[in-house]
């Protein structure tokens, strides 16, 4: 069997046990992921590349010094870390660079490119979810962010979290709604009104 990927839980392992170049592999696995939860926290992808690497230096030192349960899951477990240290970074920043959006992605559906309008639209309409995205607090956008644009389990979102799963589908459902009211608030026309 030499040769073969290594799995994740062996990668922790090793890592645990100071091997860089397996913690190293744990990173490349993690990063866009990490990515994506910083920026949700963050909304500013200079400050979120910053959390994300400090993050996973706090997090090679916790797995270093014993501090990951074993049989844990990594990512979940490496998100919460990101997602704090992101936290921290926010509140210490006075101002707020332009909005970077690296979360959604145009992703057109089969080989066939989109066309000029289509892509025009699909770009109007990520552009209003970013908008009603960022009015959101911000344990509503990860948790709208971990389920849906990063696509963790519920299980795994609440580990990130450190709550319980039941909470998870609560905090959910209240975000969404809040989530359907900024959409409204940021939408053209976002009264119902109609012309003509």
């Amino acid at each position: 069997m030499e040769g073969r990927p290594l799995e994740e839980y062996e990668l922790v392992g090793r890592a645990r046990d100071g091997d860089a170049a397996a913690y190293g592999e744990l990173v490349r696995m993690h990063q866009q992921v990490a990515m994506r939860t910083a920026w949700l926290v963050t909304r500013n992808a200079t400050e979120a590349e910053d959390a994300v690497q400090e993050a996973f230096v706090k997090a090679y030192r916790a797995l270093a010094g014993g501090r990951f349960r074993e049989g844990a899951a990594f990512r979940p477990w490496m998100l919460a870390i990101v997602a704090n240290e992101a936290r921290n970074r926010r509140r210490s920043v006075a101002r707020l660079d332009r909005l970077t959006l690296r979360v959604a992605e145009v992703r057109p559906s089969g080989d066939a490119a989109p066309s000029p309008e289509a892509a025009a639209l699909l770009e109007e309409e990520r552009d209003l979810l970013v908008s009603a995205l960022n009015a959101l607090r911000v344990e509503d956008r990860l948790v709208v962010g971990y389920r849906y644009l990063i696509g963790l389990s519920e299980a795994e979102t609440a580990s990130a979290l450190g709550v319980p799963k039941g909470t998870v589908k609560s905090r959910l459902a209240r975000a969404l709604g809040r989530l359907r009211s900024a959409l409204s608030d940021v939408a053209p026309d976002g009264d119902g009104s109609r012309d003509g």
